[in-house]
């Protein structure tokens, strides 16, 4: 008999180690699950299309973290060959890239200390094109400027709002 009861206290503590392992895991999900941007429409998502979701954000991060190096790495190379201030060219030009995510886009503006106008200019077309900032932030490294903005599309967008709002960022590409 006492077997048995060594066996169902075991079978317990197996059951209740289980139940915080799930536990843990589902908010750890749900913490990973609020660092992705969302689309509103789409909730509720089952586990393994969040894991997805934040798999292929993770992703996008990582591509634009490295497209963003070998920007500055050019531009850092091409300071020293034109007339420079400070190892920037100042005839270097302007780079935009915009990245969608359902209704999130993200804005990357690499500039130079004399063209700060151009993010304020960003700022402006997405007001106007109804456009939520969430988030506006800068680096500078040496004389190269880096910004991105973190915005969120309204309900009222219409479907080409997107494609309308990077023509009209990639005008100031010089």
């Amino acid at each position: 008999m006492k077997r048995s009861s060594n066996s169902s206290s075991s079978k317990r503590d197996r059951k209740t180690i289980e139940k915080e392992r799930r536990n843990q895991m589902k908010n750890l999900c749900s913490q990973l699950n609020s660092l992705v941007p969302h689309d509103p429409s789409s909730y509720p998502r089952a586990v393994p299309d969040q894991i997805g979701d934040a798999t292929n954000y993770i992703r996008q991060l990582q591509e634009n973290v490295e497209n963003l190096r070998q920007t500055r790495d050019e531009l850092q190379g091409a300071g020293g060959s034109s007339s420079s201030r400070g190892g920037y060219s100042t005839n270097s030009p302007v780079q935009i890239e915009v990245t969608v995510n359902g209704s999130a886009i993200e804005v990357t503006l690499v500039t130079g200390l004399e063209c700060q106008f151009v993010f304020t200019e960003a700022l402006r077309i997405l007001h106007e094109e109804n456009v939520e900032v969430v988030n506006a932030s800068y680096s500078v490294a040496e004389n190269i400027v880096f910004h991105t903005i973190h915005a969120q599309l309204g309900e009222a967008a219409s479907s080409n709002a997107v494609a309308r709002i990077t023509q009209r960022l990639k005008n100031f590409e010089l």
